[in-house]
């Protein structure tokens, strides 16, 4: 494996915690001499704090160094996630403006993708109608009081939450984006008049406008304030309790980290927490290999997690959805399907061949495992086709290579009338579709040609499909992280700070006005440099970048352009120029002569935090000293003896030609005929087709 390197001096061991379902995943580096120390531990569901605190205490015992050395810690959290997914929050209320109690009942028209026109059924909504208290009082689109606010209505409401003993409330008001002074109100007096009610206000979370989608976002961030903040509180001890001493800092779903007060704060932004993670790592070291444009497909035990990540920065996107609520802030442009190791495989009752979305997890897992599972899994498959030695974790962990046989023979190969190969292959090939299906939407629906784009998996699961998925997407080369099953928990070290500040101003087109523009970024750059502050990040370490979202008149929906230099009309010229070359990339025209609307402004702040990079491999060595067995594997063409690879032993500029697998102590690479990977100086291996 090998090791990164802090560019400048850094004090303290950093150290990086990633909870997964099934396994809390720990990187430790040393920017001293660049060491990196990864180990993995059990997920503690019902207490995740308790396998992060068991997770640092190993990371710590594998470097073998003591919790007063650490100088930062960092985690990516699948709380608020689950929370969410699940509907385990507690009960909420949310105030609106008169005439917006059925706001949640009407969403929006359209179904999701998959779903069936005809029998589909909005799901019950988190907050019913009954929970939803109305308040007089109205502000227009330019932020005028056309109506004053009814605060005997406002008292009224919250003396009735407190009665029945709600304690989160979300506060959305109409056009407070534009003036929220009524939602500061509101929110002064239901603090006064209901103590122990948690409060989000839609004007501090997401200050834009579309009134559904700022409803969802305020309410899942009360939703989960709760709960996140009591996480919180937990991880804190758990660090003190390892004698560190060093801030505690969580990912945010924008690919950035927050410390523990701005995560109490707008919990909701640390929903896709985890993933997030997995694409900073994978921009970091396709960036190390001299790759910026990337796809990547986090391959784990239940899901695979799909990014699109252009010139080193993973693609954000303000229209993502968590369980099915849209959530209007930025995040990691991030597809995640039910496909994984675990994923079932059975023969429906049309007598077709599913695989997923149902997964056997990690209790009681694929048969092989012999813990119980019982329902032939992808894992299986490739144990039965010998794509996988008989162990795991460097030989820690035996699989039961006849169990898992008899089991495809009994659930899927017999009655389908095929032999235990051909449907094994039959079920690899049902996944890999499925996600490749997920890969299209990430890159051919953003307007990228695969082709143009190296393919990235990581994840335990990830280099075992990487290779039949390139083919099937057609990237003409794969890149396979050094340590590809704990990708997520070394993108927590090489994060950055981050924040965004947006707020909705329309300007008609034909018709902008420069001097508001100018000052809504005026005010954004303040509450950006403000943030900054707060976080006591130094002057040399800020940046700021502009954006605006901008759409054809009458469209209804808006696409980001960065704004680069002063609101002038040369600056505006090249925005809307910007976006007129987005729409042609992404929906092959553009109506350069239609009107341009700009709708709505942000500033992201970012603090970089101390540069890490990778350290080089030693060069040399042949590949075959680095084969430790052999493997026989059932191809389409036929049964074939291939060698096993210790990854740990090969040396910089290496090439391994395939079919070939490669071991290590977090993941296995499958490489197919006529492929060949080469070591690249930072431990990477980069995978093309030979030449014939």
């Amino acid at each position: 494996m090998s090791e990164t390197r802090s560019s400048s001096s850094t004090p303290g061991m950093l150290i990086g915690v990633d909870t997964g379902g099934t396994f809390t995943d720990v990187a430790l580096l040393d920017p001293a001499d660049g060491r990196l120390w990864v180990t993995k531990t059990a997920s503690t569901p019902a207490d995740p704090s308790l396998g992060f605190g068991k997770g640092v205490s190993d990371g710590l015992a594998a470097g073998g160094v003591d919790g007063k050395r650490v100088g930062r810690v960092l985690h990516g959290t699948t709380v608020a996630t689950n929370l969410i997914l699940e509907r385990k929050g507690p009960a909420a209320a949310i105030l609106v403006t008169s005439g917006f109690r059925y706001i949640l009942e009407i969403g929006r028209h359209d179904i999701p993708r998959k779903s069936n026109l005809f029998t589909w059924v909005k799901p019950p909504r988190p907050v019913p109608p009954q929970h939803i208290w109305e308040i007089p009082g109205r502000i227009d689109a330019s932020g005028n009081i056309v109506e004053t606010l009814d605060e005997e209505a406002v008292r009224a409401a919250a003396r009735e939450i407190a009665a029945e003993g709600i304690r989160t409330v979300a506060i959305v008001l109409i056009n407070s984006y534009a003036n929220s002074a009524h939602e500061r109100r509101v929110a002064e007096i239901v603090s006064r008049e209901h103590p122990e009610a948690l409060v989000s206000v839609s004007s501090e979370v997401l200050p834009v406008f579309r009134e559904y989608e700022r409803c969802v976002t305020t309410l899942l961030n009360a939703y989960v304030m709760p709960a996140v903040s009591t996480y919180v509180e937990r991880l804190e001890q758990r660090t003190r309790a390892c004698g560190i001493a060093a801030p505690l800092m969580l990912m945010k779903s924008s690919g950035g980290v927050t410390s523990t007060l701005g995560a109490r704060r707008k919990p909701v932004e640390t929903a896709l927490s985890g993933p997030a993670a997995g694409a900073v790592g994978a921009a970091f070291v396709g960036a190390s290999a001299g790759f910026g444009n990337l796809l990547t497909n986090d391959i784990g035990g239940t899901s695979a997690d799909i990014a699109l990540i252009r010139n080193g920065v993973p693609r954000l996107t303000t229209t993502s959805a968590i369980g099915g609520w849209r959530v209007g802030l930025p995040m990691v442009d991030i597809m995640t399907i039910g496909a994984g190791g675990g994923s079932i495989a059975r023969v429906s009752k049309a007598g077709g061949l599913v695989v997923g979305p149902e997964s056997a997890g990690a209790q009681p897992g694929p048969v092989c495992y012999l813990r119980g599972g019982t329902e032939p899994t992808v894992t299986d498959a490739h144990v039965v086709l010998g794509h996988l030695p008989p162990y795991l974790l460097g030989g820690s962990f035996t699989l039961d290579v006849q169990a898992a046989r008899e089991a495809i023979v009994q659930r899927i190969a017999r009655p389908l009338g095929m032999s235990v190969e051909a449907a094994a292959r039959g079920i690899l090939d049902v996944l890999d579709n499925n996600m490749v299906g997920a890969m299209r939407v990430v890159s051919v629906e953003r307007g990228v040609d695969p082709a143009e784009l190296v393919f990235l998996p990581f994840g335990g699961a990830g280099p075992l499909h990487g290779s039949s998925l390139a083919r099937l997407i057609g990237c003409k080369t794969i890149l396979i992280p050094p340590a590809p099953g704990v990708l997520s928990a070394l993108g927590l070290l090489v994060s950055n700070l981050r924040a965004e500040f947006a707020r909705t101003c329309v300007q008609r087109a034909g018709h902008y006005d420069s001097k508001q523009l100018a000052s809504v970024f005026d005010e954004l750059t303040a509450e950006a440099v403000a943030w900054l502050d707060a976080e006591e990040v130094p002057t040399r370490s800020r940046v700021l970048l502009k954006q605006a979202s901008l759409r054809y008149k009458d469209q209804g929906f808006e696409l980001d352009v960065p704004w680069s230099g002063n609101v002038d009309a040369a600056a505006l010229a090249g925005v809307i120029d910007g976006f007129h070359d987005a729409h042609e990339r992404i929906y092959s025209f553009a109506l350069r002569d239609m009107p341009v609307e700009i709708v709505t402004l942000r500033v992201d702040a970012v603090g970089m935090l101390p540069k890490v990079t990778m350290r080089e491999l030693s060069a040399g060595g042949k590949a075959a000293a680095a084969i430790v067995g052999s493997q026989r594997i059932s191809f389409a063409s036929g049964a074939v003896d291939v060698p096993i690879y210790d990854r740990g032993k090969l040396g910089a500029g290496v090439r391994v030609k395939g079919p070939a697998v490669i071991t290590q102590l977090d993941s296995t690479t499958l490489l197919l005929a006529s492929q060949v990977a080469e070591v690249h100086k930072f431990g990477s291996l980069i995978v093309t087709e030979e030449q014939s």
